[in-house]
């Protein structure tokens, strides 16, 4: 393998596109491929002076392919997934790793039988402020993990569904689609989650899907969450709207997540810490808030730079496949948990 891993991107679409500036700017890795079946991506990718093919399999039988990034909808991840596995190439799946977490079980039982990395697209977990919210709470400033409240609700135009119909049908929803990536950085932030209660309400564009849906977790460390999301409610407060990760969003300022803790309480992404002033808890008491200064860097980036080194073996994966797997059980138990009325236990 040569210093630069030479990578196939598979899917050109929106996020496709993305990670391909991503790999770009990261001078980290090289693209020797864009993968896509439909003339509109192919035709995109070779405006870019992209090498093009249209199908995976061939172009992992060409050789020369050292990783594979997926970046196509979500219900081919899983025999994409497989396939690269199966030819011992490294791959980073976009988000979520597949549509069923028994799936995801199974890609993680191959690739760990085959010894091929499976890393996934949560790439919100190389932020450097998630990173830095993530040892404020391990290092005890908040006290123990109490109470969580998280809100991803924006409006997505009608004409982001009539550019791809398998964004309206089952698996494509917000819950799989949007709630994955807070789920995830919950799981990372304040611990496993033990079980789940959810309700959802059917698309009000007469989508095949849910437009919003609210679930209560519950942490195996005893702490409670919130957690609410909706394509199709004006609002500023979401990720992609207050982290400015992505410039295409225009910045509000707010913060979409608050955790409480028995000490103190953290608001992301202002990376804001509340503490009573000298330490005295009382709802009396003034409190105060820090801001920890960062210097900030693209999350898409520094994920494939990761990809890079753990193709080098430099590295482990920042979001491995079974840390996907994980996150899916959850938004799983929250679809079930939505269409049933049952509380829904996670496993162990």
């Amino acid at each position: 393998m040569s210093s630069q891993p030479r990578l196939a991107l598979v899917g050109f679409g929106l996020i496709g596109r993305r990670h391909a500036e991503a790999v770009t700017k990261s001078q980290a890795a090289d693209i020797a491929v864009v993968v896509d079946p439909s003339p509109a991506g192919r035709e995109a990718a070779e405006a870019l002076g992209y090498a093009c093919q249209s199908d995976l399999a061939d172009a992992l039988g060409n050789g020369g392919i050292d990783g594979v990034i997926l970046a196509t909808p979500n219900n081919l991840h899983f025999s994409q997934a497989m396939e690269c596995v199966a030819q011992g190439v490294p791959v980073l799946i976009e988000k979520p790793i597949t549509t069923r977490a028994s799936e995801a079980a199974e890609i993680v039982r191959a690739a760990q039988a085959a010894g091929v990395p499976v890393l996934v697209g949560h790439h919100r977990r190389h932020n450097p402020l998630i990173r830095r919210a993530h040892q404020i709470i391990a290092e005890g400033a908040i006290g123990d993990v109490r109470g969580v409240q998280s809100i991803c609700w924006f409006c997505k135009p009608d004409a982001y569904y009539a550019e791809a119909e398998w964004r309206t049908q089952p698996g494509a929803g917000p819950v799989a689609v949007n709630l994955t990536h807070d789920v995830d950085l919950l799981r990372f932030l304040c611990g496993e989650v033990a079980s789940v209660r959810a309700v959802s309400r059917p698309s009000a564009r007469g989508h095949a899907v849910e437009d919003i849906a609210s679930a209560i977790l519950e942490f195996i460390n005893g702490a409670l969450g919130t957690i609410s999301v909706s394509d199709n409610i004006a609002s500023p407060w979401s990720w992609e709207l207050t982290s400015r990760e992505d410039p295409a969003y225009p910045g509000t300022g707010e913060s979409c997540y608050l955790i409480g803790g028995s000490e103190g309480s953290l608001s992301l992404p202002d990376l804001r810490l509340w503490r009573h002033e000298g330490d005295r808890r009382h709802w009396h008491k003034p409190m105060s808030a820090t801001m920890s200064g960062l210097a900030q860097s693209e999350p898409l980036v520094n994920q494939v730079r990761n990809f890079a080194d753990v193709i080098a073996g430099r590295a482990e994966p920042v979001v491995s496949g079974e840390e996907g797997m994980r996150s899916l059980r959850v938004i799983e138990a929250i679809q079930h948990s939505a269409s049933t009325g049952d509380r829904v236990d996670l496993p162990d």
